[in-house]
């Protein structure tokens, strides 16, 4: 007679015998793991964009397709919608950047047919092209007016290399006298001259023999500074005073600053001769509110 038994009987080498907790380690089900596991340890997925993308511009609701994303690939856009970058969505499931969308349809339009903006509107978008690297928008952009014309005048600024610390100067001078005297606007007298050899009418002929041909002394004799608060020049450039006028007025205008300035005669400094400083003068106004 056999005799079964519920447990089965385990033959062969010892060796090759298993334990039931060898078993289980063996076969174990791996642990959920947590958010903070997952985190570290399960990098995310190459994030899939649809053929017909909706965006959320800084609140500003733009469609268009992938493919315009991606037209240009050194750009910021083609990078982010490249699949290698996680971009969050809004509660209506639009791709949100962060970015004021004003002028993101103009992009948008460069993009799909190589639209430019209107000139009121290239300074804008020439901004928002280099926040978005586009480079075949920022060399169209600097190929027309305004900023053609812009690339021009900062090349006659660069003739002044402390032109920008003289802004700052005007500035500073015309805040610390405006506080002083607890008024809403200040003045300041700048002397802007193109030559750095005084003119007048009966100076002329004299003028280039004189400033080519003259000894180390004579030229310590001319050596002047005007009683100003800010001297502009010499330069050498077709651009004449009424040029540079322009400029110092449309920087500060610029930076919120309201300016006007008119001339108040020239610089009666004697010195040799029958020479005299003559570089104009102009009082600058500025007010604060």
């Amino acid at each position: 007679m056999v005799v079964v038994t519920g447990q089965n009987k385990v033959s062969g080498n010892p060796d090759d015998a298993m334990s039931s907790s060898d078993a289980e380690d063996d076969f174990q089900e791996p642990a959920t793991p947590t958010a903070t596991q997952a985190g570290q340890a399960l990098p995310l997925l190459p994030q899939q964009f649809p053929e017909v993308v909706p965006l959320n511009v800084g609140g500003m609701y733009f469609t268009t397709r992938l493919s315009t994303l991606r037209r240009y690939e050194d750009t910021m856009l083609a990078a982010m919608f490249s699949g290698r970058h996680y971009i969050p969505t809004d509660a209506e499931g639009r791709y949100f950047i962060d970015r004021d969308g004003t002028y993101f349809g103009d992009i948008l339009n460069f993009l799909r047919s190589g639209d430019l903006p209107p000139r009121e509107r290239v300074r804008s978008v020439y901004k928002e092209a280099q926040y978005y690297s586009i480079g075949p928008l920022l060399d169209n952009l600097e190929d027309i007016q305004p900023l053609k014309g812009e690339k021009v005048r900062q090349a006659f600024l660069g003739l002044m290399p402390y032109y920008k610390d003289h802004l700052e100067r005007i500035i500073e001078i015309a805040k610390l006298r405006a506080m002083q005297r607890k008024a809403r606007f200040a003045k300041l007298k700048v002397c802007v001259f193109k030559e750095e050899m005084p003119i007048t009418p009966y100076e002329c002929p004299h003028f280039n023999s004189l400033r080519f041909e003259r000894s180390e002394s004579e030229t310590k004799l001319f050596e002047h500074h005007c009683e100003v608060d800010v001297s502009f020049g010499p330069w050498e450039a077709v651009a004449d005073v009424y040029d540079l006028l322009h400029c110092i007025v449309t920087d500060l205008s610029a930076r919120g600053i309201t300016v006007d300035h008119q001339c108040i005669g020239v610089c009666d400094k004697h010195l040799i001769n029958h020479y005299y400083c003559k570089r104009p003068i102009y009082e600058f106004k500025i007010t604060w509110w």
